[in-house]
């Protein structure tokens, strides 16, 4: 008999009470793959969407969900040299295809794991390769913060918005965060220069002008976040699904529009891994709960608003 694990399977779209935790075969690291053994799994908003079918990436059910992975690498495959038996790695594996990171073990190409910060716990790794790389991939892929520049952080306290906010601060920019006022604290200490409050206070006439906005709300926000921008600013959005803007309908307004679609990449995690080793990136797990447990963590997260990530830990 093949060697087993548990991993949390679905078998049906639905709220998180179709999530089971179920027994099944471990898989085998093929050729260009490590075999990682998960001890910890970042739970990610779009881990929701999917099991809901509200984002349709994969056909229908049974499937596994998950990507955000932290762990030792157990087994390598042939031709990989990256990684040796023993190394704790961290990553996203082949996003947007099914990864089964919600699990005990998982396969992933190497190129896509990069070695675990020091810095790190094992659980703020697992938390931060999804969120990390969308904030990374926004802030310095697209828009390229440089020093001096002034930029507009949304929902600054979530899980993309508190990376965010680090990210753009190690660059040298100025940034204007928004979050509720229970959460100005945090944001503050994670080095936002200013917080709004969004429930009381109007963000368009409060930020501007900015030179980039990062929107993690889309909707109304990105029109209004179009207020703020200077003439040719950016607004770079992580919103596939009702953004609130297209590229032309920005350019009518002398402003540019962009959407990030985050995407694996070793060398962007060993960025964000130079930058917690400098002490200018830290990772916060709000909520670690057990693997068995995936529906709970679903739950919570979807109860409202959440301080940083939540991790599922096999």
């Amino acid at each position: 008999m093949a060697p087993q694990m548990f991993a949390i399977t679905q078998r049906s779209f639905g709220g998180p009470e179709v999530l089971h935790c179920t027994q099944a075969e471990r898989p085998q690291a093929g050729p260009g793959e490590v075999l990682v053994r998960v001890r910890a799994a970042g739970v990610n908003p779009v881990d929701a969407a999917v099991r809901a079918g509200r984002f349709p990436l994969f056909p229908e059910p049974p499937f596994a969900l998950g990507w955000d992975v932290a762990g030792e690498v157990v087994a390598v495959g042939e031709g990989v040299t990256r990684f040796e038996v023993g190394a704790e790695v961290y990553g996203m594996p082949r996003f947007p295809e099914a990864a089964g990171a919600y699990a005990e073990y998982v396969v992933a190409p190497a190129g896509q794991l990069a070695l675990k910060p020091a810095a790190l716990t094992t659980a703020e790794a697992g938390a931060l390769p999804l969120a990390g790389l969308t904030a990374w991939q926004a802030l310095v892929g697209i828009a390229r913060i440089d020093a001096g520049q002034r930029v507009l952080i949304h929902a600054a306290a979530g899980g993309v918005g508190h990376l965010a906010v680090q990210i753009a601060k190690a660059r040298g920019a100025h940034v204007i965060a928004t979050a509720r006022a229970d959460n100005h604290a945090f944001v503050t200490s994670l080095g936002a220069d200013e917080v709004i409050d969004y429930t009381t206070t109007d963000f368009a006439t409060a930020a501007g002008p900015v030179d980039v906005v990062l929107d993690l709300v889309g909707g109304e926000y990105a029109p209004r976040s179009v207020r703020t921008l200077r003439p040719g600013g950016l607004l770079v959005t992580t919103v596939g699904h009702h953004p609130g803007m297209t590229a032309e309908e920005a350019e009518q307004h002398g402003v540019r529009f962009e959407t990030v679609f985050v995407q694996p990449s070793g060398p962007d995690l060993e960025s964000l891994g130079e930058l917690a080793e400098a002490g200018k990136l830290r990772v916060h797990v709000g909520r670690e709960v057990p693997l068995a447990d995936a529906a709970t963590a679903h739950r919570l997260g979807e109860a409202g608003s959440a301080k940083g990530k939540t991790v599922l830990i096999p």
